[in-house]
């Protein structure tokens, strides 16, 4: 299987995630589909390398807003 992480606007997406996050009050739905954008892919969620990074970073934004 390939992998996206190595494709530059998954990372750049990933990149700006938080940003995206802490801008619109994305949910984790909106998140992802704001990265398949960016990206340009329909899906992800199969790569665990990438799953991984999204959620991290998805993640590290849960409880900076409180």
């Amino acid at each position: 299987m390939t992998t996206i992480i190595n494709n530059p606007d998954f990372i750049s997406a990933i990149e700006g995630l938080q940003s995206f996050i802490f801008d619109t009050g994305a949910d984790c739905d909106m998140a992802y589909d704001w990265v398949c954008d960016q990206a340009e892919c329909s899906s992800f969620v199969e790569d665990k390398a990438a799953w991984d990074m999204f959620y991290d970073v998805y993640d590290s934004t849960q409880d900076l807003d409180a």
